[in-house]
């Protein structure tokens, strides 16, 4: 049995990952109507990482240092804001600000619950808990961005992100409320902040840990920069694809990535989580080629399931790898590195993609992107992977 916490953070997440996925079918699209600039466009996506590059290595050590809950409820308070920040925009500008607040604001709390989870079960157990737990936010994100593309065309843009806010305030009073995730606080008091930050840098000497953060880079360079900017872009504006049906899309997508997240969590307990890794990269590699080959909804369609099967074997076994190579007591730090790491390639990824875009069209990109994971699939196979019972 999963203890009380557990799904506190699970139904939070739940209603965060809806609230993010309700403009997934139509944000590049939206920023385009604002400001016809590429590099504008890219930055609308990119802000979602940029602010969180600078905070979430203070924010692990903080986690590591002062407990977790006080920056989760933190981070949702500063999401709701930033979403209602989106509501509001009439120039491209605010929205680059909201979802920049945004981002930093759902960082805060996705650090914090990730170290919870690690505290909360042993190796043994982790990848099937991990599993659940995104299979079920993913859900949240499934069920999101079909209802946020019908919500478009019902409503406006800027309505959609009103709702956003309203389930972001939802999860803030669930965390708010929760006693269980109160008990779980943990402080690392032994050392200071800078010393748990030493321990976690990527060097060759720690090859295994470094492996892991230029994954988690590449990871979100290609999931932010081709398949939630490029590939609307490229439904809408080239194949003629309305915004509902591309909500129907990403929603496919996360049906993989949900299924992935649950299967995979229980397979890598049983053979490792190398082998699932790169099976992944595998997959996704062949998936983003195949976009360049076909032009009907169908086909993309079930494209959308590959891929997110691809992106959801990756997503579970890359972050419970990250607790195995890691210390455990300074799997704050750990994590916000990661997560550093993961924002860098979410903030380049759309803007050099949208440059490609621009000067060269949209093939160019996915063979680009193609070649970028087969390579990661070819580095994550020296990792030497290694199991802790803590």
């Amino acid at each position: 049995m999963y203890p009380r916490e557990y799904f506190d953070m699970v139904f939070a997440a739940f209603m965060l990952l809806m609230s993010m996925s309700l403009s997934a079918a139509f944000l590049p699209i939206f920023a385009r109507e604002l400001d016809r600039s590429g590099l504008l466009v890219g930055l609308v996506s990119s802000a979602w990482f940029l602010s969180r590059i600078f905070t979430e290595i203070p924010s692990g050590v903080m986690a590591d240092r002062f407990g977790r809950y006080k920056l989760m409820v933190s981070g949702l308070a500063l999401s709701v804001f930033g979403a209602f920040l989106c509501s509001m925009a009439s120039i491209i500008y605010v929205l680059i600000l909201g979802r920049a607040l945004w981002g930093l604001g759902t960082a805060l709390f996705f650090i914090t619950s990730s170290t919870i989870l690690f505290d909360l079960f042993k190796s043994s157990k982790r990848g099937r808990a991990l599993g659940t737990y995104q299979g079920i936010e993913f859900i949240g994100s499934f069920l999101g961005a079909p209802l946020g593309g019908y919500l478009a065309i019902i409503l406006d843009y800027r309505q959609v992100f009103l709702v956003s806010t309203i389930l972001i305030f939802c999860s803030f009073i669930i965390v708010l409320l929760s006693k269980g995730i109160k008990r779980k606080d943990v402080k690392n008091i032994g050392e200071s902040p800078l010393s748990s930050f030493k321990k976690c840098l990527p060097s060759l000497k720690r090859w295994n840990l470094t492996i892991v953060y230029i994954n988690s880079f590449f990871r979100t360079f290609i999931m932010v920069g081709i398949s939630s900017t490029i590939l609307p872009l490229y439904l809408n504006l080239q194949l003629g694809i309305g915004v509902d049906l591309i909500g129907l899309i990403v929603s496919m997508r996360t049906i993989g990535v949900i299924i992935a997240t649950v299967v995979s969590g229980y397979i890598s307990d049983k053979i490792g989580r190398k082998p699932m890794i790169m099976l992944g990269f595998l997959l996704q590699s062949c998936c983003l080629y195949a976009y360049t080959l076909f032009y009907t909804f169908d086909a993309f369609f079930a494209l959308g399931l590959a891929e997110g099967f691809s992106r959801g074997m990756i997503l579970t076994s890359l972050l419970v790898l990250l607790s195995e190579v890691s210390p455990p007591e300074y799997r704050g730090g750990a994590i916000g590195i990661y997560r550093t790491f993961m924002d860098l390639g979410g903030f380049t990824g759309p803007i050099l993609f949208m440059v490609v875009y621009d000067l060269l069209g949209s093939h160019p990109t996915f063979i680009l992107a193609t070649v970028t994971l087969l390579l990661n699939a070819a580095l994550i196979a020296s990792v030497r992977e290694q199991r802790n019972s803590k």
